[in-house]
């Protein structure tokens, strides 16, 4: 079996380097758009045989255009974190939050002020992709999601043990993984070819 990681397009938001979690439910903007468009052609050739979908408008949005004849299935828990206080705004608007600054110096392990732990939103989307995994027999499964989302698998899952920051997830840009083990979960990133 094996998994495209895909993460969402750009919006608003992302362009202007703001925290958009999962209480922001923004489209996604032209520019965005056109990145689909050049990356489209590239990623049909994919062909996956199940696509699942954080339920947020950026990832359905990203998943119609390339892949606009398969069936989304949603997984709620795929969405992105939740950014608390820190939703929708940029760090140059949080630079004088002293609890934004606390989130800093703790190298993002703390819990995002009235909002989600790194450690409950770790297990709940490696819940989700394990049973995806376990669940079904297909061969090719497209995933498209929130790079926070991709982070919290691959530094669990992935066989490198990288840890969740030294993933980098750029918007449209695929990763593979082929699965090495069901259970327990195992994954190997892979470069497209």
């Amino acid at each position: 079996m094996q998994l495209l990681f895909l993460r969402h397009s750009l919006t608003n938001g992302n362009l202007e380097h703001r925290y958009i979690g999962c209480r922001t439910d923004e489209p996604l903007c032209s520019d965005g758009i056109a990145l689909i468009d050049r990356q489209a052609p590239i990623l049909q050739r994919y062909k996956p045989d199940l696509l699942f979908v954080s339920p947020m408008i950026r990832c359905r949005e990203t998943a119609s255009r390339i892949f606009p004849n398969l069936f989304q299935i949603i997984v709620p828990d795929f969405r992105e974190c939740d950014f608390g206080q820190f939703e929708g705004k940029n760090y140059q608007e949080l630079s004088d939050h002293p609890a934004y600054q606390a989130w800093i110096d703790s190298g993002g392990t703390l819990p995002f002020p009235e909002g989600e732990s790194r450690e409950d939103f770790v297990v709940r989307t490696c819940k989700s992709i394990s049973a995806i995994v376990q669940e079904n027999t297909a061969d090719r499964i497209a995933i498209i999601a929130h790079g926070g989302t991709m982070m919290s698998i691959l530094s669990v899952y992935e066989i490198q043990g990288k840890d969740y920051f030294d993933w980098n997830i750029p918007h449209c840009t695929p990763f593979f993984c082929d699965v090495l083990k069901k259970n327990p979960l195992q994954l190997q990133w892979k470069e497209m070819k």
